[in-house]
Formats: structure tokens, C-alpha cells, sequence
């Protein structure tokens, strides 16, 4: 008994979807790692200085201390580069696999009781490796993030009320000030803290409520971390090592009147770009003060209510299943007993077969999601297609609001067509490929149970 105690809450590699969570704790260990050793040359200052380094171009221009330093940093520091490109590619993967862990959890039911608390860290995650993930891009003080800080501008200013106290926290009395690179690295320094303690904690949560699993999973593989670790480790420095990322000698050192041509946002910020893009120009005037919500809408509105949606969804879903489980299908009212003998086991994952409408939801979010990002490229879609930026903007304003419904729909038929098809397997059996001759002449194929299915197809094959 101990032993099987001791095996279901360890790591359970039985699922290949189990791997996401995986990828990132290691992908964050590799972050702290690197960010480590990156804090002992970086120096978050703003004062001008002359860069005198290595590279010929930028020499003799006045450049902040962080611009200098990152610069020495990358192509005077040996293995510097290579550090710096882990780190940065291991915050893309975090998130990445932050995304794909959340999903997996969604359309498998993961996140019902006891594991609710596992699925809020894992929303936290997401959030905090954004901000993480911005509050670095401004750290190197080029040009790319100089870009990121005047969007961060307009996004503060359209806060009601605290929007003008939360800019002169970041930036002072003016932009680009001298304050906002220290205050994005204490932030950047402070979220990976609060990240870790989550991470101890989902860990704890684990231990206690042991692993999930599918009705038909594989054997469980007990030495799978080890393997995760050095699989993640070595895809993340194959990564640092033979693709570039965040060159900032090409992009020069931020100017506050100049912006670099054809600058992109990290993937995970790309939803936030495309909205912007695609809002219209609307304004609220009330009284004295005017919202814009062509900044508000996209930057807070939509990401709040994202975040919000998906930290209360478990919640929603127990809250309505409870109340539709207190009757049975003659309107009778159930005892406590019966609805607690008919509540599903808590380890069995669903299907997402099984869930038509969750999935369909979670198809209809992530269809929503991809148009959005797609919608960051409408003027590089334009000019492929040799199109207006005009009309690209116009289809993208609809195609978000249409297209999720069509991914819900079309989603939740094919999760009922396959409910369909495994209810005929179930009562008419398995085809086999056996043909066999009845006495009157004819020929059918030979059926099995499903139950009986791996036998069965087992014996034919020896035959």
C-alpha cells in the first residue's frame, strides 16, 4: 500500500500531454539560472555614457548605462551571448508551455476539485510570465524596447483616475525619465520570486492530491523528469546556441523620437497587438475626462476579462453542474448520497470528446486568440496579398466576432459525431479485417467486441 501511495504522487509520465507542466518548471529553472549569472554584468542604470566597446558601429555614441552594459555583455563577455539567448528563449518557452499546460487542463476537466488550486497557480503563471517576459524586453534599453515603453505610455495614461499617478511611478516627471529601467528590473527581479513560490506550491498540491490520468493511459515511467530536465535544458541551449534573438547592436540604443521599422512584440504578447490594431478609434467622454478606449479596450478590458473567465471557470462549471445534478430526469429531487455516488471519479480525465460544449469553448477561445494575433500582421498581409491596410483591419474587426462562433459550432459536431461513432463501436463491435464466407455464399467482416478488441486483433495477426 505504501509503495502505491508513493507512486501516485510521484511524477507520472503515462500521457504525452502530461509533459507541458514539465517543460515548464524546467524551462523556469533554466530562467533563474541564467538570470543569475545575467544580474552580475547587467547594471539597470539610464545616465548616458559614450560606448566605447567592440563593435565599431555604435562606438562614440552616447548610449544609458543598461544599453552599455548589455552591449558588453553580449559580445565581450565569453559565453555572454550565448546566456543572455537561452534566457530570453526559455521565457518564450515558459509561456508556451504555461499556454499548452492550461489547455491540456481545460479540455481534460483537470481543473475540478481537488485540483482547482493547481489550475488558479497555473492562471497565475501566465500572467506573471507576461509581465516577467515585458518587464525584461525593456531591460536592454534599444530601440525594439524603447517602442514597448511608448506603448506602455498610452496604456497607463487610459487608466481612469490612477492612470497619470501610475506614470510618474514608472517614468517620473516625464518620458523617458530616469527612473523606469530601475523600476522594471526590481520587477522583473521580484516576479520570478513570487513565480517560485507558486511553483513549490503546485508541487506541494500534487504531492497531496496525487497525479490525474486517463481511463486508458500507458505504464507509468517514474524516471521521466530526469529526462524532461535534460531534454528541456538541451532543446533551450540548441536554441540560445544556433537561432539569433534580440540583437540590439542592430537595433541601436532607444531614442525617444525614433522607433525601429518592422518591430513585433514576443508571440505570447502578439493577441494584444492585433487588438490594438483592429479596435476602432472610440472615445467616452464624461463630464471633463475623455477614456479612450481604443487603448483601454484591448490592453485591460480584454486581457482582464480573459484572466477573470478562466480563474473562475472551475467554479462557474461546479456551480451549474451542482444545480442541474440535484434532479434526476423526472424533476425528482436527489438525496446528497445520490449525487455524491454519481459525482465522477476525481483522478479520470475526460475525453474531450466527452465534453462537447467545453471543448467548443476552448476552440472558440483559441480561434479567437490566433485571429487576434493574425491581426498583428495586417499591414504585412496587405502588402502580400496587395491589399488595402484599410480593408485587412475591416475583415479582422469581423472575422473576431464571427470566426469563434463558427469554431464553436463546427467543434461541438465533431465532438457529437465522435460520441456517435464510439457509441456504435461499443454496440456493434470492432471491424477485425477478417472476411469471412457465410454458408448462403455471402461475405461479412468479422466484428468483436470492443472490449475484446486488443485480443482479438492480436489473435488475427498470429494467424
Amino acid at each position: 500500500m505504501r509503495s502505491l501511495t508513493a507512486n501516485r504522487r510521484s511524477f507520472q509520465f503515462s500521457h504525452w500531454s502530461f509533459m507541458f507542466a514539465e517543460f515548464a518548471v524546467w524551462s523556469f529553472v533554466v530562467l533563474a539560472v541564467t538570470g543569475a549569472v545575467l544580474m552580475v554584468f547587467y547594471e539597470p542604470g539610464m545616465s548616458q555614457v559614450t560606448y566605447d566597446g567592440s563593435y565599431g558601429p555604435l562606438r562614440g555614441l552616447f548610449v544609458s548605462k543598461a544599453f552599455d552594459s548589455t552591449m558588453h555583455l553580449s559580445l565581450e563577455v565569453r559565453g555572454g551571448l550565448l546566456i543572455r539567448q537561452v534566457h530570453h528563449w526559455a521565457a518564450l518557452v515558459f509561456v508556451a508551455a504555461v499556454v499548452l499546460q492550461l489547455l491540456r487542463m481545460f479540455l481534460t476537466g483537470a481543473f475540478r476539485r481537488p485540483r482547482t488550486g493547481q489550475w488558479l497557480i497555473w492562471v497565475t503563471l501566465l500572467a506573471l510570465g507576461m509581465a516577467a517576459g515585458e518587464t525584461g524586453n525593456a531591460l536592454p534599453d534599444d530601440m525594439l524596447s524603447g517602442g514597448s515603453l511608448w506603448l506602455i505610455v498610452s496604456v497607463v495614461q487610459s487608466i481612469p483616475v490612477v492612470g497619470s499617478w501610475a506614470l510618474s511611478l514608472l517614468f517620473g516627471s516625464g518620458f523617458p525619465g530616469d527612473r523606469v529601467i530601475p523600476v522594471m528590473y526590481g520587477g522583473h527581479l521580484l516576479i520570478p520570486v513570487v513565480m517560485a513560490a507558486l511553483l513549490i506550491a503546485r508541487e506541494v498540491l500534487t504531492r497531496r492530491h496525487g497525479h490525474s490520468r486517463f481511463v486508458a493511459s500507458m505504464p507509468t515511467r517514474r524516471s521521466a523528469r530526469p529526462m524532461m530536465a535534460l531534454a528541456t535544458v538541451g532543446m533551450l541551449i540548441i536554441l540560445g546556441f544556433g537561432f539569433q534573438i534580440a540583437p540590439i547592436w542592430l537595433y541601436g540604443p532607444a531614442s525617444p523620437t525614433q522607433i525601429s521599422a518592422g518591430s513585433v512584440p514576443d508571440w505570447y504578447m502578439g493577441f494584444l497587438d492585433g487588438a490594438l490594431r483592429i479596435m476602432p478609434p472610440w472615445e467616452l467622454t464624461l463630464g471633463d475626462y475623455t477614456l479612450s478606449l481604443a487603448v483601454l479596450v484591448p490592453t485591460l478590458v480584454v486581457p482582464g476579462a480573459f484572466f477573470t473567465a478562466l480563474a473562475a471557470y472551475p467554479t462557474a462549471e461546479r456551480l451549474l453542474l451542482a444545480r442541474r445534478g440535484r434532479r434526476d430526469a423526472l424533476g425528482r429531487p436527489k438525496s446528497t448520497s445520490r449525487v455524491a455516488r454519481e459525482a465522477p471519479a476525481r483522478d479520470v480525465l475526460d475525453r474531450p470528446r466527452e465534453t462537447p460544449v467545453k471543448t467548443a469553448v476552448a476552440v472558440a477561445g483559441i480561434t479567437f486568440y490566433g485571429l487576434l494575433w493574425a491581426a498583428a500582421a495586417n499591414d504585412q498581409i496587405a502588402h502580400q496579398f496587395h491589399m488595402t491596410v484599410n480593408a485587412v483591419t475591416i475583415f479582422f474587426r469581423y472575422v473576431v466576432v464571427i470566426g469563434p462562433v463558427i469554431a464553436f459550432v463546427v467543434t461541438r459536431w465533431i465532438c457529437l459525431a465522435l460520441q456517435q461513432a464510439d457509441q456504435e463501436v461499443a454496440e456493434h463491435g470492432v471491424e477485425t479485417g477478417v472476411i469471412v464466407r457465410s454458408p448462403d455464399g455471402g461475405f461479412h467482416e468479422r466484428l468483436v467486441p470492443a472490449r475484446q478488441e486488443p485480443a482479438a486483433l492480436s489473435g488475427a495477426s498470429g494467424r
